[in-house]
Formats: C-alpha cells, structure tokens, sequence
C-alpha cells in the first residue's frame, strides 16, 4: 500500500492491536476467574458461562480490530488529503469516529454469531451457506470502515454505501484488497496468540476468542 510505504510508522498500529487485544484477554480471564466462573467447560454452568465470555471476548475483539482499522484508515485519509499522519493523529481520527465505529463493531459480532449458529445448528449445508456469506459479506463490508467514518454514516447505510462504491470502483479496490488482505493478516496475529496462549495453558476461553479474532479479523 502506498501509505504504508510513505508512512513505515503506522506499521507500529498492528503491534498496538497486538498488546491491546492481549491486556483485554486476560483482563477478561482474570474477572471471569474472579467472579468464579467455571473456564473449563467440564459442566453445565460452566459451558453456558464459556459461552457468555466468548461472545463478550468476540464483541470487546472485534471493538478492537475495528478501532485500529480505522485507524490505519484516518492515517490514509490525512495522507490523501495533503498531511503527514502519525501514530498519535491516527488513534486520533479514529477515536473521534467512535461514535460510528463501535455500531459497526456490534453489528459485526452480531452477524458473526448467527453465522457461526447456522453453522453448527445446518451440518454440511450450515458450512456452504456459511462460506458463500462469507465471501459475499467480504466483499461488501470492504469499504465499510473508512465510509462509516468518512461519510458519518450507520452501518446499514454503510453497507449500502460499500456496496455502490465497489460497483463503480471495482478494479481499484480489488488492487487495494492486497494491501488491506496484508493488514488483516496483521490483525489476526493476537488472535493466533491467543489460541496459542490458550492450547498451552489449558484455557478454553482464550482459544474461543482467538478462533473468532482471527475469524473477524478476515472479514471484519
């Protein structure tokens, strides 16, 4: 990407989602200890407990990802747009487009969930329909960060918005997918930590979130 290779410092934003991602796991795992729930999924209470902080774990990761997303996305806008971007000015953009950054996020997560229920509850034809979405909602939700943010938009008006972009501007961000397909491999890193942390500490919560981090951070 042409801003990654004027700005080598923004590279730094995927090591701030790295540590940011992993303080929030095991601050997430240390409540979750200390309130007594059951980490191990060996009983009832304790799966349906599992499953409450996973889905917490999901929303709180993919806050993040979304975050410094949009991060990288407000430091490509200041370079567009004449300005020399910096860690602190990136985080800056992205934090006063919070407001449509964090919609997205639950709206994310929440389509994520019922996917990964379909999934399970549909056996093989759960997993076809899952992958088809996936490709589809890849393909629509490419431009739906910096258009929410830049265009102060919903995310269902967001998606409609990504969608008409990438009808009129196919062949540019299909070159630009490269770039953002190298960023999104960036982001998944805490997630592949974290299924790491998780396998090795016995931790199942910990491998949870990391599958659905890294899930998220390919199609988020």
């Amino acid at each position: 990407m042409t801003v990654i290779r004027l700005d080598r410092e923004l590279l730094v934003l995927p090591v701030l989602n790295a540590v940011a991602a992993i303080i929030f796991a095991l601050l997430l795992w240390l409540v979750a200890s200390g309130l007594g729930a059951d980490l191990s999924g060996n009983s009832d209470s304790g799966g349906q407990g599992l499953i409450v902080i996973a889905i917490f774990g999901l929303l709180g990761m993919n806050v993040i990802n979304t975050f410094f997303k949009g991060a990288l996305v407000a430091g490509a806008h200041e370079r567009f747009t004449g300005g020399d971007p910096t860690i602190g000015s990136s985080l800056s953009g992205a934090s006063a487009r919070l407001h449509r950054l964090l919609p997205w996020a639950l709206m994310a997560t929440t389509v994520g969930i019922i996917l990964s229920i379909i999934e399970r509850q549909g056996g093989q034809l759960g997993r076809i329909a899952r992958g088809i979405f996936d490709m589809a909602w890849g393909v629509i939700t490419f431009l739906i960060v910096p258009v929410v943010m830049f265009d102060d938009l919903g995310p269902v008006a967001g998606l409609k918005r990504s969608g008409q972009l990438l009808r009129t501007s196919w062949g540019e961000n299909l070159t630009a997918q490269v770039g953002f397909g190298l960023f999104s491999f960036a982001l998944a890193i805490p997630g592949i930590l974290l299924v790491v942390l998780g396998s090795s500490s016995g931790i199942w919560a910990l491998i949870v979130i990391g599958v659905l981090a890294v899930m998220f951070a390919a199609v988020g």
